[in-house]
């Protein structure tokens, strides 16, 4: 088997590719259209499509399936009440922010996640509209790399106040209970992101510290989270459930319910606790 800078490498080669094919689409170059389709609410287009087929093609021909297990947003259902058995398994979102991706806002990732035993081991999160690549290996810090090959590493922020950090918050994915949330929190600067990636992105580039994920009717995924959460984490931040534990993946059940903060690691447990507490008001005040 690859060591883990090879298979980076790989991966990194195939992010490239993707966000061509994304970007292509994007720009309604030829006879692309993107067909727009909806599976439970969620928006699902060509390019998600075109891009999962072309990750899972790829990766399956430069690593074969011996040593690896898949799962993507596009094909889970085929399998998605089990966990799978591989020691290592990608975890895939083709096109993260789709809404943003046909709404044109740019902010728009491509996430493939190594999983080992539960927690991400590699991660590698494109943003096509900005030309950076974002990768982490466990241990070893995160980097962004430009289309001219220049990498360089990046580093969450540090505030001197909780008062000072900027939230970055989602456009469409909102409810009464996430907003009373967002209201009664210590800071108030407010940043809007589409994309988990693009999120992580800010906070990793230091433009914001922040960012809540509070499950509704509906909860976010693996493939949302699992690839920017190493991205921050190596760059020094935390990314937690409101009560203190880590995200797990590959579990057999693909949401991830509940309320997850991710942050520039400052406060991060005061701002927990905060919000489990601003949640049972909420809850107290509408059961």
């Amino acid at each position: 088997m690859q060591d883990f800078q090879e298979i980076l490498a790989i991966a990194s080669s195939i992010g490239w590719g993707a966000a061509d094919i994304l970007r292509s689409y994007y720009r309604g170059n030829g006879d692309q259209s993107l067909n727009v389709q909806y599976k439970q609410e969620d928006p699902v287009t060509a390019a998600d499509l075109a891009v999962n087929q072309y990750i899972l093609q790829k990766l399956q021909t430069e690593l074969g399936e011996a040593n690896f297990g898949y799962i993507s947003e596009e094909t889970y259902e085929e399998g998605k009440t089990k966990q799978l058995n591989s020691e290592l398994v990608w975890i895939i979102d083709p096109l993260d922010g789709t809404r943003d991706f046909i709404e044109k806002t740019g902010e728009y990732a491509i996430h493939m996640a190594l999983v080992k035993e539960n927690r991400p081991v590699l991660a590698v999160v494109v943003v096509p509209e900005l030309e950076k690549l974002y990768h982490a290996i466990k241990g070893e810090g995160a980097f962004v790399t430009t289309r001219n090959g220049k990498s360089l590493p990046v580093k969450v922020s540090s505030r001197e106040r909780i008062q000072d950090l900027t939230l970055v918050v989602s456009r469409s994915h909102r409810n009464q209970r996430l907003e009373y949330l967002l209201q009664n929190l210590p800071c108030q600067n407010q940043k809007s992101v589409g994309s988990v990636g693009c999120k992580i992105a800010t906070i990793v580039e230091q433009q914001a510290d922040m960012y809540i994920s509070l499950s509704g009717k509906s909860a976010p995924k693996d493939w949302d989270m699992a690839a920017p959460e190493l991205i921050l984490t190596e760059a020094g931040g935390k990314f937690t459930h409101f009560a203190g534990h880590v995200l797990q993946y590959n579990t057999g059940d693909i949401n991830q319910w509940g309320g997850l903060l991710a942050s520039n690691g400052q406060f991060h447990e005061s701002l927990c606790q905060r919000a489990e507490n601003i949640l049972v008001n909420w809850d107290n005040q509408n059961n």
